[in-house]
């Protein structure tokens, strides 16, 4: 039996990890800003879920809670880093304040959720930290760009952090799921474009969300499946069109970059 601290547990993709985790006989240590939220599965699964408010934000309360949970179980085997936001809407247009709250809960809370988590994993021998981040950190969108801001930063800090403590037994998971049929969407602020950008690529909406290819229960399944693995990868791509959209972005930016080949080279040398 191993034992999940989850982060954002109250709904979408976090609310379903916690359920499946649950059904498969593990432990939960879940958060959410109203933990209450998570009553029915208390009452279903008694003292296997473990409950707190927390406001990943709060890098004081998140340091209080995370020690609670590796206290209050004997090993904290999975540390997910779940809770996330969404803004809609012309850069531009933007608020300085949803964009400094995006960058808080989507990038700085990250950042500090494993900040906080690694001496935790560190001091029982190991452990996975699993980070949920999305194919919106390998391609772009008009309409999202402090999301995809939030979660470029997230990929390039994981990727540095899994080798860093690599030698400490703790494995990294970025988990980048495609575009899935969650709450996720619902929830997401949405801005008016301004006069200038009406009409143009930022004057957009997400499809709606019956029509999204990603399956909740199968990304959260897939996750389980890695975090348990003999081996987990740094990199969880799900969904079919996150396979599509970003194996297609990735040849093409190969491809521009290779046929800089020569002008690369070149600036090695003094003019």
């Amino acid at each position: 039996m191993s034992t999940w601290f989850i982060t954002g547990a109250s709904r979408g993709i976090g609310r379903e990890l916690v359920e499946q985790v649950l059904e498969r006989g593990h432990r939960v240590a879940a958060t959410a800003r109203d933990p209450r939220r998570l009553d029915d599965l208390a009452e279903r699964y008694g003292d296997r879920l473990w409950r707190r408010a927390l406001d990943v934000t709060d890098t004081a309360q998140l340091e209080q809670v995370l020690g609670e949970a590796f206290a209050d179980h004997e090993r904290v085997d999975v540390v997910v880093s779940n809770a996330g936001s969404g803004v809609f809407g012309a850069a531009e247009d933007l608020s300085d304040r949803q964009v400094e709250d995006s960058i808080a809960t989507n990038l700085t809370a990250s950042i500090q959720v494993a900040r906080r988590a690694v001496p935790l994993l560190r001091a029982q021998g190991g452990g996975v930290l699993v980070q949920v981040s999305s194919m919106g950190g390998h391609i772009t969108f008009p309409g999202f760009a402090i999301y995809h801001a939030t979660k470029w930063g997230v990929e390039g800090y994981f990727e540095a952090l899994a080798t860093e403590v690599a030698p400490f037994g703790i494995s990294t998971v970025l988990v980048e799921p495609g575009m899935v049929r969650t709450s996720f969407y619902e929830s997401a602020q949405r801005v008016p474009v301004s006069e200038p950008y009406r009409g143009g690529p930022a004057d957009t909406s997400p499809p709606p969300v019956e029509s999204m290819p990603g399956s909740q229960s199968g990304v959260a399944n897939a996750v389980i499946n890695a975090a348990l693995s003999d081996a987990p990868p740094l990199r969880l791509l799900l969904n079919s069109d996150a396979y599509d959209l970003v194996t297609g972005a990735v040849r093409e930016r190969l491809a521009a970059f290779e046929a800089q080949k020569v002008s690369a080279h070149a600036a090695d040398h003094e003019v």
